[in-house]
């Protein structure tokens, strides 16, 4: 992901904008585009400021409510499916995809390998 122009550069533009120069020659001045010259000039009158906004950050993860609901349902019965753990989920009006659960039970340390506690099969 690219980076945000310098907070020197946002200030000078919109400095220039602030002077009563238009946008399009401000644009051309700096060599940046004309809709960052608006967005900059909206957000320094809106917050007084042209900073960038924060970029990235912790996303909450969709399952974090059913954490122990899961937790149990797996302790109960562990040799439960990706796909039937799914299903179950959706009953209880939680739908996700089948990556969004395996991310889950993958940060929880807990994996489908195939092992006799599970009655998977077995090398003959």
């Amino acid at each position: 992901m690219a980076r945000p122009y310098s907070i020197d550069l946002r200030e000078r533009v919109v400095a220039t904008v602030a002077g009563g120069q238009p946008c399009r020659a401000v644009a051309e001045l700096f060599d940046v585009s004309v809709a960052s010259v608006v967005k900059w000039s909206q957000r320094a009158r809106a917050t007084g400021s042209a900073a960038a906004k924060p970029m990235g950050g912790k996303r909450p993860y969709l399952l974090e409510g059913q954490r122990d609901w899961l937790l149990g349902r797996l302790s109960e019965k562990p040799d439960l499916t990706l796909h039937a753990l799914l299903a179950e989920l959706a009953g209880r009006g939680v739908e996700v995809s089948c990556d969004t659960l395996w991310r889950f039970l993958k940060r929880e340390g807990i994996s489908f390998k195939k092992n006799r506690l599970r009655g998977r099969a077995e090398p003959s």
